[in-house]
């Protein structure tokens, strides 16, 4: 028999081909293992428009352990905008313990079209979205940016967002559609979850002021919240949103604290954002440690740049999570808005500034006067537990 005799300049070839081949595949970034769904954890970041819930949605967001999405609920509301919060309820609620199990197939109901990335509100806001296997634009434990984000992964198939989300240990949605506690109860007893709630609140006179900026942006959602069959609400002068909103954080708080079901307790954490803007390392090591995350060195010092900024904020950046200057933020309402329309605030919201621990004010000098302290402490002796007299939006 004879041997095809083979070059050693083949050989060596061949050799390095192998060799490189081999670098390739150790060097090469790997993946976690996927989450099992006993082990992932399940945190709902339960706030209100304009309450900083954007801000609270990013540091979940750049955590290299979490999948997170920003309001997956607004497919809901989007798709049925003819119904009011109490009847989209429990639509909001299934949508939202489907994407916490990973199971995205729920949005065919609400984007039958559904290809991309791109077709989920606010995608980019995800920093596993951007991240792989989702896409490349950024490495897993990297500071992801949505302008960076968006022209590199807009049009990655939508069934990556899956995937994605079962390589995470940590699900993190943020809602603003829920607006009592007790349609949560069926995942809190739900044995596939492990949920976490954070109730995100902020001053109701703040909220005024910053929904004012962005009152065309929330007209649809008006409607619904106040039940006006798929009428938009921009204007609202007699502040009927507000009125339902601090409603709405009254009740879900005295269902948390009063007289909480068993699988409630230890799961629920009140979050004030004015806390935040004035500690936020503090304030968020203590959210992380709930939740079962550590904060790294990356993060300390990114959450340190967007907390020190130069001021508010423009208008533009209404919805997005920019550097500025917290404490500028928490406080602006008490230069933009009259006394008048504060007054007004506080009589339709007494109920919830007195149990979340806000401070009113009897004159324009005192609205004016900063070194006047506002946000009271925190603690059991620091709230009077004021009872909600609404019940719409209820159970």
């Amino acid at each position: 028999m004879w041997l095809r005799r083979v070059s050693s300049t083949a050989v060596t070839a061949l050799l390095l081909a192998q060799t490189g081949l081999l670098l390739f595949l150790v060097s090469r970034p790997r993946l976690p293992p996927p989450a099992s769904s006993e082990e992932r954890v399940h945190v709902l970041v339960l706030s209100s428009w304009r309450s900083g819930s954007s801000f609270v949605g990013q540091l979940f967001s750049q955590h290299p352990d979490v999948f997170y999405l920003m309001e997956p609920a607004w497919h809901v509301w989007a798709a049925l905008s003819q119904g009011s919060a109490l009847a989209l309820h429990m639509a909001v609620r299934d949508l939202v313990r489907s994407v916490f199990l990973c199971d995205m197939d729920v949005f065919d109901a609400y984007l039958p079209w559904r290809r991309n990335l791109s077709d989920l509100f606010q995608w980019a806001e995800s920093r596993a979205l951007c991240s792989p296997p989702a896409c490349s634009a950024f490495p897993r434990g990297a500071i992801s940016s949505e302008a960076v984000c968006k022209p590199l992964c807009a049009r990655r198939p939508f069934s990556l967002a899956q995937e994605a989300c079962r390589s995470y240990s940590h699900v993190v949605l943020k809602e603003v559609r829920f607006f009592n506690l007790q349609v949560l109860y069926p995942l809190l007893s739900d044995p596939a979850l492990h949920l976490r709630i954070v109730h995100l609140v902020r001053d109701p006179r703040a909220v005024l002021r910053s929904r004012e900026q962005t009152a065309k942006a929330l007209a649809r959602d008006n409607g619904i919240v106040l039940g006006t069959n798929g009428k938009w609400v921009e204007a609202d002068p007699d502040l009927r949103v507000v009125r339902e909103v601090c409603r709405s954080h009254v009740r879900i708080a005295e269902a948390a604290t009063r007289k909480p079901p068993p699988a409630l307790r230890g799961r629920y954490r009140l979050v004030r954002f004015e806390d935040l803007a004035r500690a936020p390392l503090q304030e968020i090591r203590e959210l992380y440690a709930f939740t079962g995350l550590s904060l790294t060195p990356q993060l300390e010092a990114w959450i340190h740049n967007i907390t020190h900024g130069a001021g508010p904020g423009a208008r533009r950046e209404a919805f997005k999570t920019t550097s500025r200057d917290a404490l500028n933020v928490s406080q602006a309402w008490r230069h933009a808005l009259p006394f008048a329309k504060i007054r007004r605030v506080q009589e339709l919201c007494a109920g919830a500034l007195q149990l979340l621990g806000y401070r009113p004010v009897f004159s324009e000098d005192e609205q004016r006067d900063l070194s006047l302290d506002l946000v009271l402490p925190r603690g059991p002796s620091s709230f009077s537990w004021a009872s909600s007299t609404a019940e719409r939006p209820g159970p």
